[in-house]
């Protein structure tokens, strides 16, 4: 297991007591580089959408966890947040909750000339997840997806 792979997982043991408590869902934690910082984000959700009190409540209980255990040795910034409308469907219950709903697919190399595609999802399992397009079904290997997200007409 990587080093970031490691500190998602103890991350989201140490949240998932605060998610239970507070009747959230803990979406996505991820701990990415950008620039010269590091940084531990938590997305968390509940029916009827996420607010900034409720962000805030569980920052400070993650913070007060994270002070305790002290298990992650850079030094990073950790953010509370909503996922927002365009959050990725990354986790089965992510991709059960868009069934039969309209997706956006972007993938890492060229598939049929393209890397970007649209469909209603139809199935999915632990290798690979089913669209419908308008020209009939597309299979894609989920190791071959960069993003895979809602797809929202603005």
């Amino acid at each position: 297991m990587s080093k970031r792979d490691n500190y998602e997982s103890r991350a989201e043991e140490l949240l998932q007591p605060i998610m239970e408590a507070n009747a959230f869902e803990l979406v996505d934690v991820e701990y990415v580089k950008e620039g010269s910082n590091w940084y531990l984000r938590a997305y968390i959700d509940k029916p009827g959408g996420i607010t900034i009190d409720d962000c805030e409540l569980v920052s400070r209980a993650f913070s007060e966890l994270l002070d305790k255990e002290d298990f992650i040795e850079d030094s990073y910034i950790m953010e509370v947040s909503s996922p927002g409308l365009l959050r990725p469907l990354k986790k089965d219950k992510d991709f059960e909750r868009y069934l039969e709903k309209e997706i956006e697919i972007k993938t890492y190399k060229m598939i049929d000339k393209s890397k970007d595609f649209e469909g209603i999802l139809k199935a999915y399992d632990k290798g690979s997840i089913t669209i419908e397009t308008e020209n009939g079904e597309k299979q894609f290997a989920r190791a071959d997806l960069a993003l895979v997200r809602p797809h929202i007409e603005f």
